[in-house]
């Protein structure tokens, strides 16, 4: 079985290079008066780590208010 996991990390780390080369172009992103410019996996690399942490703290958000429903009062 250990085999299988490194041989899935072999081929995730592969693909995520590939995607990595292939995306070099640089893309400008605009918001209000604010610009950047930055490579386009970068870009999605940052969309993907930011909707980690929001997706984590809206589950935690949730599991919250459904703890405090289920309780019941004193």
């Amino acid at each position: 079985m250990r085999y299988v996991y490194i041989a899935l990390i072999v081929a995730f780390a592969a693909l995520v290079t590939t995607f990595k080369v292939q995306n070099l172009e640089v893309v400008t992103v605009s918001l209000f008066s604010m610009t950047m410019q930055m490579p386009t996996f970068m870009l999605v690399l940052l969309i993907y780590v930011l909707g980690m942490l929001t997706g984590g703290f809206v589950v935690a958000l949730l599991r919250s208010w459904v703890r405090g429903a289920s309780t019941r009062p004193a």
